[in-house]
């Protein structure tokens, strides 16, 4: 399995460069289909666009392709690169990011049980250094270390959909007309260029 915290290392400079936060690196897929995630957003909006996905990946794959002419490849059997946005349901991987999306309802899974519990889902109250804190929905408030939690993301609700929104929904409504006779025209020359 690939070294997580080397490849954070590799990847958050490039990230930095285009003007982005590194949310999250993962691998998962197993040998079966290896998948190297990376999710990173802009700080002024939480996201990324599709040429910002682009960018961020070619830039990984190019120091990922150096290390490896080197003899240096963190990752030595073959993967897919995955480069994403956070999206809605975001994970929560840095103490900002409870801070950022305090009143909002996540479920945090921990590492152990903690009051009979291994899965805390209810709305985030807040951070306090490296402690956070969940109005844990049917119990109670509970607090706990970041070193306790296993994973932890946002809960799509419609408090969650009124905060977000996306970029840019220019053009969303805009579509262009395609005629019969150039759908067939089109088809006509693609025939001749087969024979």
């Amino acid at each position: 399995m690939a070294d997580i915290a080397l490849l954070t290392q590799l990847i958050e400079p490039e990230a930095r460069a285009l003007g982005f936060d590194l949310v999250r690196v993962k691998m998962f897929g197993g040998k079966s289909d290896p998948t190297l995630q990376v999710m990173a957003e802009r700080p002024d909006t939480g996201q990324l666009t599709i040429d910002d996905c682009a960018d961020l990946s070619r830039r990984i794959s190019d120091r990922l392709d150096a290390l490896e002419a080197e003899g240096k490849d963190p990752i030595p059997d073959a993967y897919r690169l995955e480069v994403s946005s956070p999206g809605i349901d975001r994970p929560l991987t840095r103490p900002q990011d409870y801070a950022n999306w305090a009143g909002h309802e996540a479920k945090i899974t921990l590492v152990e049980k903690i009051d009979n519990r291994k899965i805390l889902t209810g709305d985030i109250v807040g951070i306090d250094g490296d402690r956070v804190t969940i109005d844990v929905r049917g119990h109670q408030p509970m607090t706990v270390a970041l070193d306790q939690v296993h994973d932890a993301k946002l809960t799509i609700t419609d408090r969650l959909l009124a905060a977000t929104a996306p970029l840019s929904s220019d053009g969303a409504d805009e579509f262009e007309e395609v005629s019969d006779d150039t759908d067939s025209n089109d088809t006509h020359a693609l025939n001749e260029g087969q024979q």
